[in-house]
């Protein structure tokens, strides 16, 4: 059984999910991968929220960003699954919803992502190509990705 995603934007989120989502950005980005950063960075706004859910908890997230505002593609940021739940690889499953949510809601395919270098298989799973060198990002190794899918 996948989760139940859904897309919210940023004042269609309950308080309730809004701290639910908060609370695993920071349980992943900032302690598991020990990065001290500001992960509240003033974007949240201006995203569309995918929000996974099984069992009343959100388990797995994306945001959505419209061409233009992040990269001139449209983009795919904050992945992130919890901890207890990688082991069901419900990541494809979100980045599928997250894919499926940028054709419907911004109608293109050309999605351009900042990658964690350690994730490069996974995201060529779904399509994407390095598109240029290895940067730092917060002290962690990134590369720039792109992929053009068809509708």
């Amino acid at each position: 059984m996948i989760p139940e995603f859904k897309i919210k934007r940023f004042n269609e989120l309950s308080l309730p999910e809004l701290y639910q989502v908060l609370q695993l950005r920071s349980e992943v980005f900032v302690v598991e991968q020990n990065c001290v950063y500001q992960d509240i960075d003033g974007k949240d706004d201006k995203a569309l929220h995918l929000l996974g859910s099984h069992d009343g908890k959100i388990v797995a997230y994306t945001r959505l960003f419209a061409p233009g505002y992040y990269f001139d593609n449209a983009s795919i940021g904050r992945v992130v699954i919890s901890p207890l739940y990688r082991d069901r690889k419900w990541g494809h499953s979100l980045m599928k919803a997250s894919i499926d949510g940028i054709r419907q809601h911004f109608n293109t395919g050309s999605i351009t992502i900042s990658a964690q270098l350690y994730l490069k298989k996974f995201y060529e799973s779904h399509g994407f190509v390095q598109d240029g060198e290895q940067y730092l990002e917060d002290d962690i190794p990134h590369i720039r990705m792109h992929a053009i899918s068809d509708f």
